[in-house]
């Protein structure tokens, strides 16, 4: 999750997970420098800089201002450009992930921001030297908005979207869903998207090597100690493959509304490319829904009633239908999909505060996965009543 503008409603928390062992004023200095040389602007100077509360536990998140001396000696105001740094984290921040594909995440966001009516923030420069800032990383636009926060979880109530009617809320909806069968329609060809996979895949090979991908990943990130529940998963998905699978898309990958700015209740700018890869278009229509319903049924567990038939899956896909004319299936695969692969991030996030002394090691390596009751519900069925 990054922080490309100031979160509306969200405060610092004790709870949130160290995001970040990097130097605020070390960054700042060798960002000026970097870009002056990119720029040819000598006297260019960065102010405002900030690494967020609610900085990604991903990529890291530094926002500034790039003032340009320009016009000054007119008298005029010095130009001012509001940027965002993403960079990968570093080594001894324990990565959430093994590799930072930055310049995919880079090269993805200028093809849709070009080829599509989906509102992505402008990329600006591209640095693949890590001596820079320590690691690889782009600089895009800043845009304004507001995000559904994460800490406290927008099911909590008290923020501008628990606050909204249902109307404004629908709309949040409907909108989202409308930009994802826009992400999914990006008109590329196969080459244009190999740096993620293979687009001309049939469904179910495209498909195998998502799973694969995904597979691959929980071995590096539990490899030496296994979670049980996510193990089981796996079996689970093998066994409920579908019968069919309709053709790859380009896949947002981290589709959820925490990763899209909102202004009037419609996406403002789509963020977080770093899990995009090519996939059925089901892998996002899940992920969206299961990442509404990990928040939903935190706030049930703490007695709140949340935000109840939000962002429903049978909703959800007869939008996309309308919109499209393709009908999602296998809703349950998909949602059982995006469980795991959540339960996989979290696992590692939570292995991560155990690292930074945020939290205790469980016993049950099950309880590194925050949801593992909504795991074994859906490996015996109750999930889906």
């Amino acid at each position: 999750m990054s922080e490309p503008t100031r979160r509306a409603d969200t405060e610092p928390d004790a709870t949130r997970p160290r995001t970040s062992t990097r130097d605020p004023e070390i960054l700042r200095r060798a960002l000026r420098s970097w870009l002056r040389a990119r720029t040819g602007v000598e006297g260019l100077d960065i102010s405002d800089v900030e690494i967020p509360q609610s900085n990604g536990m991903s990529s890291e998140t530094l926002l500034f201002d790039a003032r340009s001396p320009r016009g000054q000696s007119t008298g005029a105001e010095p130009e001012i450009q509001r940027c965002v740094v993403r960079l990968a984290p570093a080594a001894d921040a324990m990565p959430i992930f093994p590799e930072y594909r930055m310049r995919d995440q880079f090269e993805v966001m200028a093809l849709v921001g070009a080829r599509t009516a989906v509102p992505v923030p402008r990329t600006l420069w591209y640095e693949a030297d890590p001596a820079v800032l320590g690691a690889e990383f782009f600089v895009m636009e800043r845009v304004e908005g507001q995000v559904p926060p994460d800490i406290l979880p927008y099911t909590f109530g008290d923020n501008w979207l628990a606050r909204a009617g249902a109307a404004d809320r629908r709309r949040l909806q409907e909108s989202t869903v409308a930009t994802l069968a826009r992400i999914h329609a990006l008109p590329a060809t196969a080459e244009e998207l190999a740096f993620l996979g293979d687009l001309s895949a049939d469904g179910d090979t495209a498909l195998r090597a998502h799973v694969d991908g995904w597979r691959a990943y929980y071995t590096w990130a539990h490899g030496e100690r296994p979670i049980p529940v996510l193990e089981k998963m796996f079996g689970w998905l093998d066994t409920h493959w579908p019968a069919a699978v309709d053709a790859p898309v380009l896949s947002w990958g981290d589709a959820r509304i925490g990763n899209i700015l909102y202004r009037d209740f419609t996406p403002a700018a789509v963020l977080d490319w770093e899990m995009a890869g090519i996939a059925p278009r089901e892998a996002d229509l899940g992920w969206l829904v299961f990442l509404h319903r990990f928040f939903q049924d935190i706030a049930e567990f703490f007695g709140l009633p949340g935000l109840p038939g939000f962002l429903a899956f049978a909703d959800v896909a007869a939008h996309y239908a309308a919109l499209t004319g393709y009908r999602p299936r296998d809703l349950e695969f998909y949602e059982a999909y995006a469980a795991l692969r959540q339960g996989v991030v979290m696992g590692r996030v939570n292995q991560r505060r155990v690292r930074f002394g945020e939290q205790e090691a469980p016993a049950d390596p099950d309880g590194l996965v925050n949801h593992a009751a909504t795991l074994e519900h859906m490996l015996d069925g109750s999930h889906w009543g």
